[in-house]
């Protein structure tokens, strides 16, 4: 059971990040939303398909930077020795995730700048997103879903220091899929039921306790590395 829980983690993290995801990526999700064919978006059950496709390109491309960090993370603990490694970064993650409370409740934004560093990925990335546009079919959602994956996003990039720290490729892609799945309902909810969404990203006590619920899960992850 024990085994399970960084992946219950990841879940837990991402349906609470929620209301970051709302924020940073609303305009994104709206903007793909109303790009759409007029008929495409006159429904649910024609605009379901869209919205799904988006997702889970996005999902996959976050499973991919799993697997990538993940295997950085097994080569570093081949370099040094495997307790060393697994509490130092442990730590860093715990580190990270109480960060990632702070940037969550507003209280601390520090992982802005980290967002800044990604940015330069970013912008070599993103023009190949705009070939795709307009959207017509669900394959083409489907190719800016991994490319949206892609956006500097501190909640994104803290849980990547987690997925170095889970073991392996398969680990770390493991950890990404929890999380991805997490955030699918708040970014569904942002393309289907835009007001309802927004209305929740607006909410301070909403903030402060996705905030607080993972500052405790850093404290944890801390806890465990000491």
């Amino acid at each position: 059971m024990e085994q399970l829980l960084p992946y219950f983690s990841a879940f837990i993290v991402g349906l609470l990040g929620g209301v970051h995801c709302i924020g940073m990526c609303g305009g994104i999700v709206g903007a793909l939303t109303f790009g759409l064919p007029e008929k495409k978006r006159q429904s649910f059950a024609s605009l379901l398909p869209f919205q799904l496709a988006y997702n889970f390109g996005r999902l996959l491309s976050y499973v991919i930077a799993g697997a990538i960090m993940g295997g950085l993370g097994m080569l570093l603990a081949e370099l040094i020795p495997i307790q060393i490694a697994q509490r130092t970064l442990l730590f860093i993650a715990g580190i990270f995730m109480v960060l990632l409370g702070l940037y969550l409740s507003g209280w601390w934004m520090i992982l802005n700048r980290v967002e800044r560093i990604g940015g330069i990925l970013w912008k070599k990335i993103e023009p190949y997103g705009r070939k795709l546009m307009p959207v017509q079919t669900p394959m083409q959602a489907l190719g800016i879903g991994m490319i949206w994956g892609w956006v500097p996003c501190g909640l994104v990039y803290t849980m990547l220091i987690n997925a170095v720290s889970s073991g392996g490729a398969a680990e770390g892609a493991a950890l990404m899929f929890a999380f991805a799945l997490g955030t699918l309902p708040n970014l569904l909810a942002i393309g289907l039921l835009a007001g309802a969404a927004a209305r929740l990203a607006r909410s301070e006590i909403a903030r402060k306790f996705a905030g607080v619920t993972v500052i405790l899960f850093g404290i944890y992850t801390l806890w465990n590395a000491l």
